[in-house]
């Protein structure tokens, strides 16, 4: 698994992540200490706690994970 955190700061910004997790051809979760949920289920971001960074966890190669980390760039922490 690779790794990197994100700010969300808005309930858009919860909808463009999404958008962007979703085109991912590998799974895609994001979290804290205390929940990790599906980075392309709506419901599930929708549900934390956007007061801290989150961590976000790619089940990917080496290429995939840099595409989209670039594509995720706006959200870097």
């Amino acid at each position: 698994m690779k790794e990197f955190n994100i700010a969300i700061r808005s309930f858009q910004e919860v909808q463009e992540f999404v958008s962007v997790a979703t085109v991912q051809p590998f799974q895609v979760m994001v979290g804290n200490d205390v929940q990790l949920v599906n980075a392309k289920s709506f419901i599930g971001m929708v549900s934390l706690d956007y007061s801290r960074p989150l961590r976000v966890l790619c089940d990917c190669d080496g290429d995939g994970f840099q595409n989209f980390r670039h594509q995720a760039s706006r959200f870097l922490a």
